[in-house]
């Protein structure tokens, strides 16, 4: 089961407004300019230890390589990252017509968490599950928890009745 998450205004937080995990040792926290939401280590920790996948979908265009060593600062590997760059290359090349800057699906990732409205209209719109995550919101880890295993039930509630009808 993947879960992905968006940075900017869902992982990486404006500190004056939101509260942030510790910033990484000096001189990291030079390098590395992006605050991480209270509670994303143990979001991701929990996530991985219950065996969901977990994913980086962003439109940014940071490098793979600066995000795995961004979040390896705070002891987090993620499974998958895609960036604007590999969604252009891999999603939207050959298409004449525009693509969301997401497309979850293509990726086999069953709930992605984002804080764009237009991502949740296109997760209707396309058929991939969303979690909405923006605003400070002490009970956000407990959300995308909960949405995260509801998702997974369903959809190995789906797998053994298609199992069943087989």
């Amino acid at each position: 089961m993947r879960i992905s998450f968006d940075l900017d205004e869902v992982l990486f937080v404006d500190p004056n407004t939101f509260e942030i995990e510790d910033p990484p040792r000096f001189p990291l926290d030079r390098i590395y300019r992006e605050r991480l939401r209270k509670g994303t280590v143990r979001l991701i920790r929990t996530l991985q230890e219950e065996e969901f996948e977990a994913w980086v979908y962003t439109s940014s265009f940071r490098s793979e390589k600066y995000i795995r060593s961004l979040f390896r600062c705070y002891g987090i590997r993620f499974d998958g990252i895609i960036n604007a760059q590999r969604h252009l290359r891999e999603v939207q090349k050959g298409h004449g017509h525009l693509l969301p800057q997401k497309v979850p699906g293509y990726y086999h990732i069953d709930l992605h968490v984002d804080d764009e409205d237009v991502i949740h209209q296109y997760g209707k719109q396309y058929g991939f599950k969303t979690c909405k995550v923006c605003e400070p919101d002490p009970d956000w880890v407990e959300k995308v928890l909960d949405q995260a295993r509801r998702v997974r039930d369903l959809t190995e509630s789906d797998r053994a009745d298609k199992k069943q009808e087989s």
